[in-house]
């Protein structure tokens, strides 16, 4: 989450400095991570296991998918620094300590 709030400041920051209007960029690692991979995170980061259904692929789904952050290192100098890892345990650290989200 740190990471992804950092690419969202840059690119605020830039748009603020440029004047040739917004331009859409990737912000991540530019390696996909899976379902499996997501799940495994989450059960590290909440210290249990989380229970799971694995189910045949619907019509339409997406094998894989990912980004292609080059964009925003180029213009932003905005690079991800932090592993799934730790964006999970960020993650679940903060919902953990807000369960109603953000207070109005």
């Amino acid at each position: 989450m740190l990471d992804l709030a950092a690419g969202h400041v840059a690119a605020l920051e830039h748009l603020s400095s440029s004047e040739g209007g917004a331009r859409a960029r990737n912000l991540g690692t530019g390696r996909g991570t899976s379902v499996l991979e997501m799940i495994a995170a989450f059960e590290r980061a909440a210290g249990k296991e989380i229970p799971y259904t694995v189910m045949p692929r619907r019509a339409g789904d997406l094998t894989e998918t990912y980004g292609d952050p080059t964009r925003a290192e180029a213009e932003l100098g905005w690079k991800a620094t932090r592993s799934i890892d730790d964006m999970v345990t960020d993650l679940w650290r903060w919902q953990s300590q807000n369960p109603e989200g953000f207070s109005a």
